[in-house]
């Protein structure tokens, strides 16, 4: 959209327009396979936010702490992992890697925290689909991932 010569002030050099689509077009993805990549980011970063809240919501242990310090550690971590790969252009494809073990983790975590400490069926029940989600949603982010190129 140009402005026109009426609204320039005698002996001024008009001024430049960029048209508002151009700027926003590198933020956004523009590819399916981008979307997909944001999507799966996002959607494990919230499931890591549930990990880590969820000791609030749920009975995770009968006796001892081990599980809820477990769960808000992991449940950080992923979720800034989760928000790192959306920041970035090419979504770092070690954070994903990494967002898949912690996934594998959470999933396994509930039979390895009860051996010192019986764990409730919320806990078990919650960390299996979470974990479960995670590593789905990782191995999707690493699906839509384009390798560097060199």
């Amino acid at each position: 959209m140009a402005i026109p010569a009426s609204y320039y002030e005698a002996g001024s050099q008009p001024l430049r327009t960029v048209p508002a689509s151009s700027v926003a077009d590198d933020a956004l993805p523009t590819t399916r396979r981008g979307i997909a990549g944001q999507a799966a980011a996002a959607l494990g970063m919230l499931t890591g936010l549930w990990v880590a809240l969820s000791p609030l919501f749920l009975i995770l242990q009968h006796g001892g702490n081990n599980a809820t310090i477990a769960n808000v550690i992991v449940g950080l971590v992923v979720a800034a992992f989760g928000a790192f790969a959306l920041i970035s252009r090419r979504g770092f494809p070690g954070l994903q890697f990494a967002s898949l073990v912690l996934g594998i983790w959470v999933l396994i975590s509930s039979f390895i925290l009860n051996a010192r400490f019986s764990i409730a069926a919320p806990m078990f029940w919650s960390n299996s689909w979470s974990g479960v989600i995670l590593a789905l949603l990782a191995l999707g982010a690493l699906a839509t991932l384009r390798p560097s190129r060199r």
